[in-house]
């Protein structure tokens, strides 16, 4: 059995991850920087802004306005958690299933970048702002897309694009 940290691949996955999070803490701290709360620049008119938001809920903004108490502290222990038992399942996966971990890579970047905003700032900013006419998608941040790449990733692996693509 080769022991987890000498699996190949891995330095990789840990690299692409803290990639992940470097992108993602610095774009935040740019965003804070020179943004104050809603603020918003327009970068392609009528449909993408940069736009300073809070998310305090979860993923989409999901209990964004519900208040509760300790509600960050819960989010946080949850988002934890899962970030906890994505690393074990990526400790599992085989090395053949490269598009899974590359995936997993991703999605535990972002969930890492968006768990340390929770946990030092009470909330996750956001800040793309995309939209057509009157309908906004959700704001969202760098680990919200690192976390919907890798998502794919792991679909499409699913899928058999790994079975295809090794041939």
């Amino acid at each position: 059995m080769t022991p987890l940290l000498s699996r190949p691949g891995l330095r990789l996955e840990l690299g692409i991850a803290a990639v992940i999070i470097g992108l993602d803490q610095i774009t935040k701290a740019m965003v804070r920087a020179r943004f104050e709360l809603h603020e918003s620049i327009v970068v392609i008119p009528e449909f993408f802004n940069l736009t300073r938001v809070h998310n305090t809920g979860a993923a989409f903004g999901l209990m964004n306005a519900v208040d509760f108490p300790f509600k960050t502290a819960i989010l946080s222990v949850v988002a934890a958690i899962a970030l906890g038992g994505l690393a074990l399942y990526g400790a599992t996966l085989p090395a053949d299933q490269r598009l899974s971990r590359l995936g997993l890579a991703f999605i535990v970047g972002g969930a890492a970048g968006n768990l340390i905003d929770r946990l030092s700032l009470g909330f996750v900013v956001d800040f793309f702002d995309f939209y057509w006419r009157g309908w906004h998608f959700w704001a969202f941040n760098v680990a919200d897309a690192a976390i919907t790449v890798g998502v794919a990733l792991m679909i499409l692996d699913l899928l058999g694009l790994r079975g295809r693509a090794a041939r």
